[in-house]
């Protein structure tokens, strides 16, 4: 699927492009040059149409506010402005950014850290160039009102708690477990399937959820029944698993570097623009747009949300966590969920374009 800017120009609009590519033709015409030439050609004050450098992006997962500075760089025209006509694609179970990339089918993707470190440890070539989300959103939901105060790793003992087995939440909740000793005699893991049943009735205490979204959504149907939602959070314990990275191969990032640079500082310069408060809303409806399941006032609720995980205080856009992705690796290894050690340091911007 390609989006290519905002939709339902009138005809006034397509009469002034018209007019403005035969402005620009003719001005190609009467030029010494025959190349792209800049952006705008000295002295004139016409500008020349640049023509713009494809490219095809894969994302982790579907449309949604967790993609919603993806949307933005394509329909508010970061990426045009960069000189880039970048196809979006939506990711899923079947669609994996790294083997797209690997495999010649797109050149730049969303990955989190472990399918990067696994992919890695299998001989993938893939690098990654920024860091989208500063923390990672995947955390547990729990009814505050008839669950005791959890204010330590401590506190969860005595509570069963969901868990998806061979999900993230599992690598997660299980470093928490050895970080602070505790073991499956001090409380019960209840397998997670996707019926959220067991937590409504009350048989699960905790349930994993990405905060930002689903999370949005349990807790607004919570309210609607007089409960109040609250949230354990595994960084708050210095459990750093990093979620949400854009990567490309080697290749491209080796004999491509100025490239590089305009797809990723476009790309994190739309995320800030994106999550701005006078940018909210209308963010929210073009994520809306592509997620139309999700009404605009949820999608406003989720976006606030994500800009906590993406532009927490104190931290530069899109900058490398690079002590969080070691540790991520490490918990990897300790678990055997890969079979030996990743070079961090090589997939992670070794050359330091963006962050010098």
């Amino acid at each position: 699927m390609k989006h290519s800017g905002f939709r339902g120009k009138n005809k006034f609009y397509r009469l002034t492009r018209v007019l403005t590519v035969i402005v620009a033709l003719c001005a190609a015409l009467t030029s010494c040059s025959g190349d792209n030439g800049p952006a705008q050609s000295e002295g004139s004050g016409h500008k020349e149409k640049t023509k713009l450098t494809k490219v095809t992006y894969r994302l982790k997962w579907l449309f949604n506010a967790s993609s919603a500075g993806d949307i933005w760089a394509d329909r508010a025209g970061f990426f045009k402005n960069a000189g880039l006509a970048v196809e979006l694609k939506e990711g899923g179970a079947e669609q994996d950014a790294i083997t797209d990339i690997e495999m010649g089918r797109a050149m730049f993707g969303t990955a989190s850290a472990d399918q990067v470190i696994r992919a890695r440890a299998k001989g993938a070539d893939i690098v990654v160039v920024a860091q989208i989300f500063q923390q990672n959103p995947l955390q547990w939901i729990y009814f505050s009102d008839n669950t005791p105060a959890i204010n330590t790793p401590s506190d969860l003992k005595g509570l069963t708690i969901g868990i998806t087995y061979g999900g993230n939440d599992e690598a997660i909740f299980t470093a928490l477990m050895k970080k602070y000793h505790l073991t499956e005699n001090d409380l019960n893991l209840y397998a997670v399937h996707y019926d959220y049943a067991p937590f409504w009735k009350g048989e699960v205490n905790l349930w994993p959820v990405y905060r930002n979204t689903e999370g949005i959504v349990l807790s607004r149907k919570m309210a609607q029944g007089g409960r109040t939602a609250s949230f354990f959070e595994p960084g708050r314990y210095a459990i750093n698993f990093v979620a949400n990275s854009i990567i490309t191969s080697r290749k491209i990032y080796m004999e491509r570097p100025e490239l590089i640079k305009k797809f990723t500082l476009a790309l994190i310069n739309a995320w800030t623009d994106a999550l701005s408060e006078k940018n909210l809303h209308k963010t929210a409806e073009q994520v809306h747009t592509l997620d139309p399941d999700t009404p605009v006032p949820v999608i406003m609720e989720q976006l606030a949300s994500t800009r906590e995980f993406i532009l927490p205080a104190n931290t530069v856009p899109g900058s490398i966590d690079r002590d969080a992705w070691k540790q991520t690796c490490e918990i990897m290894l300790d678990q055997k969920l890969i079979k030996h050690n990743v070079d961090i340091a090589s997939i992670l911007d070794p050359e330091h374009y963006l962050f010098q």
